[in-house]
């Protein structure tokens, strides 16, 4: 089979690979979809995120290792022992991987597992024609579903978590800085949960002009003041969703908040930022975190299925996996206004 390889920053190689049984309690999926994540992009530009040096605590794997987290496929072996799937079933994965025994894990909050990784990342992924997985990370597709909306079934979740876990109310005015992919997927959530007025900022036109197809109100920071012109339009939001990883949006979100307001920060941010705990503190505002999601697919595969939550629209490109270097992990650093480039596999 065709698989995309990392073996270290800026070394990803299209290889052809046996392909893997699906050994006892485990199950092959053969792909037909996989995104490519801001994560994927962090490993092949920087060789973050990747697990190197040892394996992984629970996979037992190390690089060299496939790429990929984001996808969606179709069941074609059952390892022994496994129930509740058949051949030929249409799923999307949930690609977390965790231990199940530390005390987060037996509290429920297993994106918090001492040992939390994902697929793709500290074990093979998806991007590649066939992978074996867990059974408790597969979701089958409501028929409403596309493959192609399966695999973005992932990086909606980070973004429904986070809206599900701030305090966004029906009619709250919101900001979501940074307009990527997730970005964009957070204003759908947010539309989706009864957001009134959602501002979109970035300093890339083409994002924000998709930002504005989804509805929000956009604003170029590079050419404007954010944080004077929401606040002059909405007298301060009750939630900013930091979504770039940045220190001048952070600090911008914190700056946007009235008074008891709450800043979620949702991007990893590659150097720890400052914050102006005093502004925090006169407002009584909260700001707050989520790390990608939990206990969220199946609500997020009915949103989809009942038509309330388009991700589709996030899709801006699609390539095939001969390609994924050149016109995927190159071209996203080059070209900002593509959102979601999606990987034809099957």
């Amino acid at each position: 089979m065709k698989a995309a390889v990392y073996y270290a920053a800026k070394d990803v190689r299209l290889e052809q690979l046996e392909i893997p049984d699906a050994a006892e309690g485990k199950v092959r999926v053969k792909v037909q979809y996989a995104g490519i994540c801001g994560s994927d992009l962090h490993a092949y530009h920087h060789g973050i995120g990747v697990q190197t040096g040892e394996p992984h605590a629970v996979s037992g794997k190390m690089a060299p290792l496939t790429l990929g987290h984001e996808f969606s496929g179709i069941i074609d072996e059952i390892g022994t022992g496994v129930k509740g799937f058949e051949l030929g079933d249409r799923v999307t994965i949930e690609p977390l991987i965790y231990c199940g025994v530390c005390a987060s894990c037996r509290s429920g909050n297993y994106n918090q597992c001492d040992h939390v990784g994902f697929v793709g990342l500290n074990d093979n992924g998806g991007f590649a024609e066939y992978v074996v997985v867990e059974p408790y990370m597969i979701h089958k597709l409501p028929e409403q579903v596309s493959f192609e909306e399966g695999a973005l079934v992932e990086p909606s979740a980070v973004a429904l978590h986070a809206v599900r876990q701030s305090k966004l109310k029906v009619g709250n005015q919101v900001a979501v800085f940074g307009a990527g992919p997730i970005g964009l997927l957070t204003i759908l959530a947010a539309k989706s949960a009864g957001a009134a007025n959602i501002f979109a900022i970035d300093v890339s036109e083409e994002r924000l002009e998709l930002a504005k197809s989804l509805g929000a109100i956009v604003i170029n920071s590079a050419k404007e003041d954010a944080v004077s012109t929401i606040l002059g339009a909405s007298g301060g939001v009750d939630v900013a969703y930091e979504a770039a990883g940045v220190q001048p949006t952070l600090s911008s979100a914190i700056s946007v908040l009235r008074k008891g307001g709450e800043v979620m920060v949702i991007a990893a941010f590659a150097e720890p930022p400052k914050v102006d705990l005093f502004q925090l503190m006169i407002k009584e505002a909260n700001l707050t975190s989520i790390l990608a999601y939990r206990h969220i697919f199946p609500e997020v595969l009915s949103l989809i299925a009942a038509g309330k939550l388009d991700v589709k629209q996030v899709i801006t490109k699609k390539i095939m996996l001969d390609n994924i270097v050149e016109n995927g992990l190159e071209l996203l650093i080059k070209d900002k206004s593509q959102a979601k480039i999606l990987v034809q596999i099957g």
